[in-house]
């Protein structure tokens, strides 16, 4: 089952993406094609943009980068996502955002998106209660870990075809953190991962979607229009 954030138009401008929230978790190769199937319909203007907030079931993508000697302990699937990056794990407790937007008509700049994608996702941790930045070097979203050091509360990941995005971003909340032990999280083996329940806040995927989609006319703001 979905519940839709803006159920009618009356309720969203013509211009705003579709906002779907899932509250079961959808296979991710189920994902892959509904987001192939969409790219596809947004690319030829027969269907809306997409924020499509979700979780999986426990699995390992591989991105174009994987090494395969960062796949330590393959125990769950292991799917090649099509994205940039390297492997992922993605599972109950992490909220995934797939983002599909139409670059074509919002300035045409993959580097400010991925900018305005990170800064989405730090936004809304901090309206949530925590403290997170970019680290210079490193992909993903960084914050303060319970033992002082600096660890992985995010991930980013995108594609861009036919100028529609597609991926995005995940959001630790409360996952089984020892599942990221499988891999080598983004190739990035000296820094741990954390999660909000791990720093002490429990929050509702619920919770989280309305936290982040408060500040989705922000993130659209800070995107091109070839409008303006």
């Amino acid at each position: 089952m979905e519940k839709n954030l803006f159920p009618s138009s009356a309720e969203a401008p013509p211009a705003e993406p579709e906002y779907r929230c899932e509250s079961v978790p959808v296979p991710y190769r189920q994902a892959l094609s509904e987001m192939d199937r969409r790219n596809r319909a947004i690319a030829a203007g027969t269907e809306r943009e997409l924020v499509w907030l979700l979780e999986h079931p426990p699995v390992y993508t591989a991105g174009t980068s994987a090494a395969a000697t960062e796949l330590l302990d393959p125990r769950f699937e292991v799917v090649e996502a099509g994205r940039g990056g390297r492997y992922t794990y993605h599972g109950p407790g992490q909220r995934i955002g797939y983002v599909l937007l139409d670059l074509g008509k919002r300035g045409r700049d993959v580097r400010n998106f991925v900018h305005a994608l990170e800064g989405w996702v730090i936004a809304t941790l901090a309206d949530v209660g925590v403290a997170s930045w970019r680290a210079e070097g490193r992909i993903g979203i960084w914050t303060r870990d319970v033992d002082g050091g600096e660890a992985k509360i995010g991930a980013i990941g995108v594609r861009v075809r036919r100028w529609v995005t597609m991926h995005g971003f995940s959001v630790n909340l409360d996952p089984d953190l020892s599942h990221f032990a499988g891999i080598v999280p983004c190739g990035i083996a000296e820094y741990g991962v954390t999660s909000l329940a791990r720093l002490g806040i429990q929050l509702a995927p619920e919770a989280w979607d309305e936290a982040l989609l408060a500040r989705a006319g922000d993130f659209l703001a800070g995107l091109a229009s070839d409008a303006e």
